[in-house]
């Protein structure tokens, strides 16, 4: 395939402003938002063929300068040189920055911009470091049509490869009210970190959503493209993100093979990448609870199981209530104030994973500007996300964002409903992980009293693991195979 001449610029040699190498959907895209933001970028492949088309078939989109070896692609760039690299995440990536790194110099800025595990990325960071270059894991998420308009950009790395990027990704980033989506995270891991916790908050947002379109389908008998319309007024409100935008969109659609609702037609049966699942991992690493996301992930999982629940069926006994709902709207209105408590909760868990590995890591991440750069372009970009800034802009150090007053009355507003379905959706025998979990989570940090005391009782009538009192200061023991006297330890 021949690549048109004037597509490619007419010098070679370190003329491009950013390089590209990667060129599978996202990396194409974004190589294509760079030249469409007046950037020269340079394009590599590993197989040359790819890069031919990308400058043939979008070259009024800027200016490209491909080329067929990385050595080639490294001398085409501009110092420092700046190098996306949009590989699958692992082996792929160690590979590439091995070929990489013996054609860069000091100073020169390689960005990881796929989903790397964020111990991949401290591990990296430190490795380019040690040989003068930057490493700069960064986060991107909205699909492959925002990585082509613009995406949400959460980019680690030190403040002065920050200096030098920084503007380049804030250029191509999603904007909302004029403000990029993109800012500095902080050092090493903590962008590819922060991304990894907004797509765990996204795995709990799509089984929020995904149990309430079960409830309506289920307590009112409602159609796909009914329950739709259900959504799409949502989005108008309180509610409104591009996740509820996209749910009313997939149950108005209609499978032309079949003439069915389209969703009737999909298998029942969620995949996953495994983002959600480093982020429950990560999440028992830190102690933190995240119950919604845990419980969104492990509902794929379950959803996945075939054995399992084909031994099930039919088999395991029920005892549920029939449905009986007088008011149709006043249960639809409940499902949303369930809907959007439980959503709170899924975020005021998140940020809390967020500011626990910032104060591990060292991070010093500013959860408002996070909040502030999710508006935009990214998956879980909503409307109560301004709320969620304005928080932080409140109290930078609040430690729980349920307790922000404007949270606080919101979540106030709808804990009966929310109570009110959790319970007709255990009576009616409708599996609502996430709702009900979140509910649970909110009663048990609520709580003036848990019942841990119990738990720490046994652990030291068994184990010897101490206790601590409501009464005096100290860790004690009680001697349960001898006399059972109180030591203080």
């Amino acid at each position: 395939m021949s690549v048109p001449s004037s597509a490619v610029g007419t010098a070679q040699i370190g003329t491009a402003q950013i390089g590209v190498t990667g060129l599978a959907v996202m990396g194409r895209n974004l190589a294509r938002n760079f030249a469409r933001n007046g950037f020269t970028v340079a394009v590599h492949n590993r197989t040359f063929a790819r890069t031919q088309s990308l400058v043939a078939e979008h070259g009024a989109d800027g200016t490209f300068v491909p080329s067929e070896s990385m050595a080639d692609f490294v001398a085409s760039l501009e110092r420092p040189r700046k190098v996306v690299v949009m590989v699958q995440a692992g082996a792929p990536t160690d590979a590439v920055i091995d070929e990489l790194v013996p054609l860069l110099e000091e100073g020169d800025i390689v960005v990881d911009a796929g989903n790397a595990h964020f111990p991949d990325t401290i591990r990296r960071e430190a490795a380019l470091r040690a040989k003068g270059l930057h490493f700069v894991g960064t986060g991107v998420s909205g699909g492959e049509e925002g990585a082509l308009n613009g995406p949400s950009i959460m980019p680690g790395g030190t403040a002065e490869s920050y200096a030098s990027l920084g503007p380049i990704l804030e250029r191509i980033s999603a904007k909302v009210d004029g403000v990029p989506c993109c800012t500095h995270v902080g050092p090493d891991g903590a962008g590819h970190f922060v991304k990894m916790v907004h797509n765990g908050i996204e795995y709990a947002d799509m089984q929020l959503i995904a149990e309430a379109y079960d409830l309506l389908r289920s307590g009112l008998g409602a159609s796909a493209p009914e329950i739709g319309e259900v959504f799409a007024a949502w989005n108008t409100g309180d509610l409104e993100s591009f996740l509820i935008e996209v749910t009313a969109e997939v149950l108005a659609h209609t499978d032309a093979a079949t003439g069915r609702p389209f969703v009737d037609v999909v298998a029942d049966a969620a995949e996953q990448k495994g983002t959600g699942r480093w982020t429950v991992q990560n999440a028992l690493d830190l102690g933190v609870p995240i119950t919604g996301i845990a419980e969104a992930t492990f509902a794929r999982a379950l959803s996945g199981s075939a054995p399992q629940r084909a031994a099930a069926r039919g088999v395991l006994p029920a005892d549920t209530l029939a449905w009986n709902i007088p008011d149709a709207g006043a249960f639809i209105e409940d499902v949303r104030l369930a809907l959007y408590a439980s959503k709170v909760v899924a975020y005021s868990q998140g940020f809390d994973q967020i500011a626990a590995a910032s104060a591990q890591f060292g991070w010093d991440i500013d959860r408002g500007a996070m909040a502030r750069i999710w508006r935009g372009g990214c998956i879980i970009r909503a409307k109560f996300l301004d709320r969620i800034t304005q928080a932080y802009e409140r109290d930078a150090h609040l430690p729980l964002l349920l307790a922000d007053p404007y949270f606080t009355a919101a979540v106030a507003n709808g804990v009966a409903a929310w109570r009110r379905i959790v319970s007709a959706a255990a009576a009616h025998g409708v599996p609502t992980p996430a709702f009900s979990s979140s509910l649970a989570y909110y009663d048990g940090v609520r709580a003036e009293r848990l019942p841990a005391n119990l738990i720490q009782a046994q652990r030291d009538f068994f184990g010897a693991h101490t206790y601590r009192r409501t009464d005096r200061e100290g860790t004690f023991h009680t001697d349960w195979s001898g006399d059972r006297s109180e030591q203080t330890w």
